[in-house]
């Protein structure tokens, strides 16, 4: 017996990906699912994957319950999803698992493994520089929300600096899945894994202070000069 099927979950999946295939006929190329439902168990919402022919085509993107299962639809042009995937970005420990770890409900030309092949040939020919600036960039947000949690704490706005840590914490996540090449599949995958769920505010900043250095060391520190962020 599949234990997919033993999923109420993938039982909504499955209606979800007949409905937008029979009113949407002529635009749906592919139908996936994503994230830990995926992996074949895991808590939590459905992660549904339309890819449409055409940019602005198909059903709308979404987020909603339906027979007590929260489904989260994200819905893109092909091509446009398959450029994304050729690319090294920020938030490439979030979303490679999409490229990667998919399981096709409708997929009649082989959409989705060629959408992981262009992913993995991408990760063979992206140098190590390539990743190195995405977590640059991924450090930057990463610290500017540390530096807001801790004001809205000392303001004892605690909801929301607890609110801008967690977003710290995420951040510090990512750029450890950067710098070790590393792809989570979900955002509470991505902090349980790198040992950031239960971070408080010190360890947070301890963290980002340590990943400063290894960037530094990587090549450039994370401190420039006014030409340099004018020059991008």
């Amino acid at each position: 017996m599949d234990p997919y099927q033993d999923d109420p979950r993938w039982s909504v999946a499955e209606r979800v990906a007949a409905a937008a295939r029979r009113r949407f006929p002529a635009e749906v190329l592919a139908v996936a699912v994503h994230g830990p439902l995926a992996h074949g168990g895991g808590d939590g919402e459905v992660g549904l994957l339309i890819a449409t022919y055409r940019p602005g085509t198909g059903p709308r993107p979404a987020t909603r319950r339906v027979d007590g299962v929260l489904v989260d639809l994200t819905v893109t042009a092909a091509d446009d999803h398959l450029e994304r995937a050729r690319s090294i970005m920020a938030l490439w420990p979030l979303v490679a698992d999409r490229y990667v770890t998919t399981r096709a409900l409708h997929d009649p030309t082989g959409w989705l493994p060629a959408l992981r092949d262009e992913h993995l040939a991408t990760l063979a020919r992206a140098r190590p520089a390539e990743f190195t600036g995405a977590a640059r960039q991924a450090w930057y947000r990463g610290c500017a929300a540390h530096a807001r949690a801790a004001r809205l704490a000392q303001w004892y706005e605690t909801d929301q600096a607890l609110l801008m840590l967690g977003e710290a914490r995420l951040a510090a996540a990512t750029v450890n899945g950067l710098l070790g090449r590393t792809y989570f599949r979900d955002p509470g995958d991505a902090v349980r894994r790198t040992g950031l769920a239960g971070a408080d505010m010190t360890e947070v900043g301890a963290v980002l202070a340590r990943q400063s250095e290894e960037l530094a060391a990587r090549g450039r520190p994370v401190d420039g000069t006014v030409d340099d962020l004018l020059a991008g």
